[in-house]
């Protein structure tokens, strides 16, 4: 895609209206659409959400990141951001604040998640990618973004089944994932 092709589908994703229920996403240049989330993807998020004191970090739900080099605003389940840092308005947070990205696989996302937004966050540098996946029951924490492009990706993957503790040394927090759910009759991927 050329350069002008991705400011006309950065044009035309800013001004397109979506319907109630239905999350939007830039991902390279690539307009996706998405059914609102399930139950269980929620819940996940409110027991990540709770375990970050209020008074410490922005928890942020639904919040642009304004990604431009990759021609991506992707959206992700939960932005961590110190609280002092960062906008005050506006609808797109920008990558250097940003400790963490969290995203719940549905079963939809699976590739989303693994693959491109693993290589668009890389590329952004930020520096902790957690992906929480309900599907077969396990986190994968994502440290050390390089490179560049679709071939950025994270120097460390460590993988932690749901029940056990996830140390997020650089931001002082072990999450527990006791509370987390499972989707029922949902077939297992293959993703690591």
């Amino acid at each position: 895609m050329t350069a002008v092709d991705e400011r006309r589908m950065t044009e035309l994703f800013e001004n397109l209206e979506v319907p109630e229920g239905v999350k939007i996403e830039l991902l390279r240049g690539n307009i996706v659409m998405m059914a609102g989330p399930d139950v269980v993807h929620n819940d996940i998020v409110e027991a990540v959400l709770d375990q970050f004191p209020r008074k410490k970090w922005r928890r942020l739900q639904t919040q642009d990141v304004a990604l431009h080099q990759e021609s991506s605003e992707p959206q992700p389940d939960l932005v961590l951001v110190e609280r002092g840092t960062g906008p005050d308005s506006g609808r797109m947070m920008p990558p250097e604040v940003i400790k963490m990205v969290v995203e719940v696989v549905s079963k939809t996302s699976v590739d989303h998640d693994y693959v491109i937004k693993r290589s668009i966050y890389a590329a952004s540098r930020l520096p902790l990618y957690l992906i929480i996946d309900p599907l077969v029951a396990h986190c994968v924490l994502l440290t050390g973004p390089t490179g560049t492009g679709e071939n950025a990706d994270y120097q460390s993957q460590s993988i932690y089944k749901f029940g056990d503790p996830v140390p997020l040394d650089q931001l002082e927090v072990v999450l527990d994932t006791s509370e987390f759910g499972t989707l029922p009759n949902v077939r297992p991927h293959r993703r690591p």
